[in-house]
C-alpha cells in the first residue's frame, strides 16, 4: 500500500489526499514534519519537502504534488481530474499553477511561517503586518474565484477538476490559520462549502494541529 509522508497542514499533501480520495486510492498517512530534517526522509526526497508516496512493496516512490497527482491521472481511470479537450487540460494546469505558486506564496506561505512555524519551530511571536499583508492578498484570489464562478460552475469549467483541489487544499490551510475573511466573497465561499461537503474532504476538517486551534467556522460546512 501507499504511504503519503505528510503533516497536517501542508497544502500539497492536502491535495494529493484529495485526489486520492476522489480516485478510491488506498493509502496509510505518515506524519513528517519537514523540519525535523530526518535523513530517512531526505534519502526519499533530496528536495526535503512533503507530499512524498512511497510504496515499498513496488519499490516506487513519488515525489512533488504535481508529479504525483499527473502519475494517478495516467494510471488510474476514475474520476479523471485532467480531463476534456486540450485547451480545457491546459486551463486546469493554469490554475493548478496558479493556487500552487502564486496563492501559496501569497497567503499560505507566510500564515504557515508566522502562524504555525515561529509557534512551533522557532518559538517567535509572529509578524502582524505580514500576517495583514497575507489576508490582503487572499481578498485578491477570492475576487477572481468569485469571478470565475459567475462564469463557470466549477473553477476551471464545467466539471470538477484538479485546479479545484489545489485551491480547496491551499485555501483549507489558510483558512485554519485565520488567514481567510470570506466577507464579501459568497460566490468563493458558496463554492467552497460545496468542496467542504465532499466525503474527500471530512477527513481534513476533522485533524488538528497540535497547539494550533483553526476559527470555529473552519469545520463547518456553510462555514
Amino acid at each position: 500500500m501507499w504511504r503519503l509522508y505528510q503533516f497536517p497542514l501542508c497544502p500539497f499533501s492536502r491535495k494529493v489526499r484529495l485526489l486520492m480520495s476522489e480516485k478510491g486510492i488506498g493509502y496509510e498517512l505518515w506524519r513528517e514534519n519537514p523540519w525535523d530534517n530526518r535523513d530517512e526522509f531526505w534519502a526519499l526526497n533530496p528536495a526535503g519537502r512533503t507530499p512524498v508516496l512511497h510504496d515499498a512493496e513496488k519499490k516506487i516512490t513519488l515525489c512533488d504534488s504535481r508529479a504525483i497527482c499527473e502519475y494517478f491521472e495516467e494510471t488510474v481511470d476514475q474520476a479523471p481530474m485532467i480531463a476534456g479537450t486540450s485547451r480545457e487540460r491546459a486551463e486546469i494546469r493554469r490554475l493548478v499553477a496558479l493556487f500552487d505558486e502564486n496563492f501559496f506564496n501569497d497567503v499560505t506561505a507566510p500564515m504557515l511561517s508566522e502562524k504555525m512555524k515561529k509557534r512551533i519551530v522557532l518559538r517567535q511571536p509572529p509578524d502582524s503586518r505580514r500576517i495583514r499583508d497575507a489576508m490582503k492578498l487572499a481578498h485578491g484570489h477570492l475576487d477572481y474565484i468569485d469571478w470565475l464562478i459567475d462564469n463557470r460552475t466549477w473553477l476551471a469549467g464545467p466539471r470538477m477538476s484538479l485546479a479545484d483541489l489545489a485551491a480547496a487544499a491551499q485555501i483549507s490551510v489558510a483558512d485554519y490559520l485565520g488567514g481567510i475573511d470570506w466577507a464579501g466573497h459568497e460566490q468563493a465561499k458558496g463554492w467552497y462549502a460545496v468542496f467542504k461537503s465532499r466525503p474527500s474532504f471530512r477527513p481534513l476538517l476533522s485533524e488538528r494541529m497540535e497547539v494550533i486551534q483553526p476559527p470555529s467556522h473552519y469545520a463547518l460546512v456553510d462555514g
